[in-house]
């Protein structure tokens, strides 16, 4: 069987109709919305709404630590605009799902990222595209596990949960024979995003799955440049799929 992985596709729709090519499946691991492009502040959500410079200033904000600072400058911005916040970006929201999911390739299986807004999936998804979180199947022979969403962070981003909520999803999997998450667990080499210069947060109840369970494979993304693409935890190897936005291509496993 061959199946390809995705993960933090960010509005990269046009290569992620391609990214099921030659294979039996696509595994999407979340963040599908883009809301700010780091590399390109012309791109994304708050591009859209509030222009390439101002994004730029917000960025420049969140990438220093300044988080007080950078919501006071979006608290500004979105003032500028009228009306209700969440009208505004929840129109954008769904203009990114509608273009997304009608371009996906099925059969598809997926998870949310932490930019990800679970409740909308429902009006998107297709024939063939099955959402799993804290759930597991069966795929020729092999038990995947899947866990969605991420852990609170000073970002905000709008699928982070609590520790111990994302805890009890982890646990209720059991066994399985391929890990898929979209955030890592919690290792310094495969937190820490050497453009970006910060970690990310990963897991601790992810780790102590991969300790006790020992997986033959652990697929993650969300950090999008590691300092370490893989490592190993005892027999378990962890794998980021890699940033789908900047990689336009998938992660590819075949057994």
């Amino acid at each position: 069987m061959r199946v390809h992985v995705v993960s933090d596709v960010h509005d990269a729709g046009d290569d992620l109709a391609r990214a099921g090519d030659g294979a039996d499946l696509l595994i999407c691991l979340g963040d599908l919305i883009l809301f700010l492009d780091y590399a390109d502040s012309g791109n994304g959500i708050y591009a859209e709404l509030f222009g390439a410079e101002a994004t730029a200033e917000f960025i420049a904000l969140r990438t220093a630590g300044r988080f007080e600072q950078a919501r006071e400058h979006s608290a500004a911005l979105w003032a500028s605009l009228g009306g209700d916040r969440s009208t505004h970006m929840t129109a954008k929201i769904r203009e990114q799902y509608a273009r997304l999911f009608a371009q996906m390739p099925t059969p598809a299986l997926l998870t949310y990222g932490n930019v990800d807004v679970p409740a909308l999936w429902p009006e998107y998804l297709r024939d063939g595209q099955t959402v799993l979180d804290g759930q597991t199947v069966e795929l020729d022979g092999l038990r995947f596990g899947f866990v969605g969403g991420g852990l609170k962070s000073a970002y905000n981003t709008p699928f982070e949960i609590s520790d111990d909520e994302y805890a009890e999803k982890v646990n209720a999997l059991g066994p399985v024979d391929v890990l898929c998450t979209h955030i890592p667990p919690a290792l310094p080499e495969i937190t820490y995003d050497v453009v970006a210069r910060r970690f990310e947060r990963g897991s601790a109840a992810l780790l102590q799955y991969v300790i006790e369970h020992q997986p033959r494979l652990h697929l993650h993304g969300h950090v999008h440049q590691p300092l370490a693409q893989r490592t190993r935890i005892g027999r378990t190897e962890v794998v980021n799929v890699g940033h789908f936005r900047g990689r336009r291509q998938p992660y590819v496993l075949t057994w």
